[in-house]
């Protein structure tokens, strides 16, 4: 569907840089059309003359037109829908859903990211973060990413994972709000804990479920461990009490409600073979249970579980 349109008198001859009126220029190359909103099944395209006009601060420059941001290809309103988008869910249903390439995504964020990012406060009542790293580029690269635990915003990221790049947010973040900061989670890299005791030192600093139940998971491993090389009995030769062990290595690691049915009775061989190997199995699992447990039920569970 083609809609052709033409700008309001008050819009018309606008300098696309600063939006000022000025002088006309010639009528350029002629029509124009950009990318609308989808009307059901139909690609919908806006078309409209694309004159030129002149300023002297900057030169000859094509008229501005109200639905369109500078040097872009879609419409403001397609440019919002797909930046939204691609807050909500993931970049490639994004693309399915709007029909349009995988850069473009990118590009749409970025143009509405300078038109409008501006304006919002991103650090506007920071009291809990969360600080940790992501990889990509197949792991070779890493970006540091800051998040607010009360909102459940990204508020900052940037590439790299060391301290200097952690104190570029602290830098950014001032050292008044720094200051207003009451809880910073994290894992237990020495880089992130070290700008935190610096930066933020009335910050209580918190590791963060995911790591705790990985370490209990490793704390688990080494009991497995242990509990193989007695059933070896220090000769280095396996038995079938040392194979059925070792083979238990995920049915330990897994939650208890996503074991199959051959882990599950693994586990039930494991508590009648090696209660002491059950109980760390026990103790992990309780240890998840901990995190998933709100408020009071949630400290309850925890005191419990050191007991």
């Amino acid at each position: 569907m083609v809609v052709h349109v033409r700008p309001s008198k008050g819009a018309r001859r606008r300098c696309r840089r600063c939006g000022r009126r000025c002088a006309g220029y010639d009528s350029g190359r002629g029509r124009r059309r950009w990318r609308g909103l989808d009307l059901g099944p139909l690609r919908v395209v806006i078309e409209a003359d694309a004159p030129r006009v002149t300023r002297p601060e900057h030169g000859v420059v094509v008229a501005a037109v109200p639905w369109v941001r500078h040097d872009a290809g879609h419409t403001r309103m397609f440019d919002d829908t797909l930046a939204w988008l691609a807050t909500a869910c993931a970049k490639s249903a994004v693309v399915q859903l709007m029909r349009v390439a995988w850069r473009t995504v990118g590009s749409v964020v970025a143009r509405v990211w300078a038109d409008s990012g501006g304006a919002a406060d991103r650090f506007a009542g920071l009291r809990r973060i969360g600080v940790d790293e992501i990889s990509f580029r197949r792991g070779h690269k890493y970006l540091t990413i800051v998040v607010d635990h009360d909102s459940g915003r990204l508020v900052w990221a940037a590439e790299g994972r060391d301290a200097k790049t952690l104190d570029a947010f602290f830098d950014a973040l001032g050292e008044q709000r720094a200051a207003e900061l009451t809880h910073v989670t994290a894992d237990a890299a020495e880089w992130i804990a070290t700008v935190v005791a610096r930066r933020a030192p009335r910050a209580m600093r918190c590791a963060d479920a995911f790591h705790i139940v990985a370490w209990a998971t490793d704390a688990l491993d080494v009991v497995r461990r242990q509990v193989w090389n007695a059933a070896r009995g220090g000769k280095g030769k396996a038995t079938e009490t040392s194979k059925a062990l070792k083979r238990a290595r995920y049915a330990l690691w897994k939650n208890l409600r996503n074991l199959t049915d051959r882990q599950q009775a693994k586990l039930a061989w494991i508590a009648k073979t090696d209660p002491r190997l059950h109980r760390a199995y026990l103790l992990k699992e309780g240890l998840r249970t901990v995190f998933a447990a709100d408020g009071t039920d949630g400290i309850e569970a925890l005191n419990s579980w050191i007991s």
